[in-house]
């Protein structure tokens, strides 16, 4: 009997491992493009707005199909849905690195999202499905900490890469990794699904989310180049309102959506998934701009940026697991809260940094950004899941995912618009450096004010405690 008990606690955590392989392979693939960035657009001879999309086109399909991942999974299997992403995301990461342009590139980009939002969800689900109420914080911070690690190692091996072969090959390097997930996961992961009741995919729902998004993120990043009073962009920002209305509408009307509001009753949930966007529209430019910044401006080798996001990721990695568990014992609310504030912090020290500046003007930023981030994050992922039934959590996660990527590349696209609006000299002249360094601090005080409306939305929303949560989930089991 014993032994019995000992296999089945040692299973929970190699279930737990197999998926850190998929999580790990999607949160190396966005380091690794950043710093990779500048060599792309020496080698392709692109534009600043191309390199957005490069990141972009990934995010926003990414974004757009994270809910119809989770629902996949529930409908099909955890394992089974978990699985045929990771074999779209590794083959789209060969032909990335085998990209001859970048509008073949970016297409590239926007299969890999397909392949990450099937993975994502499912990592969630799966552990949602496997660990007991009690050890699930603890498991999303080990879950985080992986994340962070992925986040740590990324840059570095972005920088070491390029520099030593070339930036195709920070694709190539997701082919083995994504092999051995495929393995992992035969081995290690039971199958679970929603078996409550009928399930089906919402196509009208996938539509007006997806080109909403689409028409949003194209109307920022290429505002500055048609003018952002031109029939076109305006167009499109009237287009995506009215998508993103209608799919409300939709959703609300729906026998089966796939967007399922009621889970939005939840202060919890509401709370957790507007800081999810909150933090990623602040944070995700910041590492776009910033690996822009360090190379273009500083001259950094691409190994020496990669060095510099060390500090920041590494302290992510060690924070997130605490406050994983101390989500466990206090609740989500005060830990969130704190975090946004001090990411806001941080966004504001990076004022200081300018056309000649160095490694230590920037690291108390990093520092601060490194442990509001970590202790945002376990918690909100937490307070999120905790909230949902366990056989509704492949949709909620793809729920908070979404919201994450959808932040992420509306940071991007707010951020990069913003920086755009003051480049008006050549690129490499004095001129035009000092107006990207400008343009850079506009956007990033930006940031911070996003980050410090995600600190009052913490507190003001998530107000369940932890052990009323745990009620919650356990009922949802029983």
């Amino acid at each position: 009997m014993k032994a019995r008990i000992f296999a089945e606690e040692n299973k929970k955590w190699w279930t737990l491992a197999a998926v850190s392989f998929g999580l790990f392979m999607i949160m190396l693939d966005n380091t690794v493009v950043n710093v990779a960035l500048p060599s792309i657009e020496r080698d392709l001879h692109v534009t600043i707005s191309s390199l957005e999309w490069i990141v972009t086109a990934y995010a926003l399909t990414f974004a757009a199909l994270l809910i119809t991942g989770g629902k996949l999974a529930d409908m099909y299997g955890r394992r089974r849905i978990f699985v045929v992403g990771i074999v779209i995301f590794t083959l789209s990461s060969l032909v990335c690195g085998l990209a001859p342009s970048a509008g073949f590139l970016i297409g590239a980009r926007a299969v890999q999202g397909t392949g990450a939002a099937l993975m994502s969800p499912a990592t969630l689900s799966i552990i949602m499905a496997t660990f007991p109420p009690k050890q699930r914080g603890q498991a999303i911070g080990i879950w985080a900490g992986v994340s962070a690690l992925a986040l740590a190692i990324g840059p570095l091996a972005g920088g070491l890469i390029v520099d030593n072969i070339n930036w195709n090959w920070i694709f190539f390097v997701n082919v083995p990794v994504g092999a051995a997930g495929i393995v992992a996961s035969r081995i290690f992961i039971t199958e679970s699904r929603d078996t409550s009741h009928e399930q089906s995919i919402d196509l009208p729902g996938l539509a007006t989310s997806g080109l909403g998004l689409f028409a949003l993120s194209y109307a920022l990043i290429e505002g500055n180049r048609h003018g952002w009073a031109s029939a076109e962009i305006v167009g499109l920002f009237l287009a995506a309102a009215l998508l993103l209305a209608g799919f409300v509408l939709v959703e609300r009307h729906q026998r089966l959506p796939m967007f399922d509001l009621s889970l939005f009753r939840s202060g919890a949930f509401t709370g957790a998934n507007l800081v999810a966007m909150l933090v990623s529209l602040a944070m995700f430019g910041v590492f776009f701009f910033v690996s822009l910044y360090v190379q273009n401006i500083l001259g950094y080798s691409p190994t020496k940026a990669g060095a510099a996001f060390l500090p920041m990721t590494m302290l992510i990695i060690l924070v997130a697991p605490a406050a994983g568990r101390a989500s466990d014992r206090v609740g989500s609310r005060w830990l969130m809260g704190g975090g946004m504030a001090v990411v806001g912090v941080s966004l504001l020290m990076y004022q200081r940094a300018g056309l000649h500046s160095d490694f230590w003007t920037l690291l108390p930023a990093m520092l601060l950004g490194g442990v509001g981030m970590a202790l945002t994050m376990s918690p909100m992922t937490a307070a999120a899941m905790g909230s949902v039934p366990v056989d509704k959590a492949g949709v909620g996660s793809g729920v908070l995912n979404s919201f994450r990527q959808v932040g992420g590349a509306m940071g991007i696209a707010l951020m990069g618009a913003i920086v755009a609006s003051y480049l008006h000299a050549a690129p490499r002249s004095a001129l035009g450096q000092q107006q990207f360094v400008d343009g850079l601090h506009t956007a990033l005080l930006v940031s911070a004010a996003l980050a410090f409306a995600g600190s009052l939305v913490a507190v003001a929303l998530v107000r369940t405690a932890p052990q009323v949560e745990r009620a919650h989930v356990a009922e949802a089991v029983a």
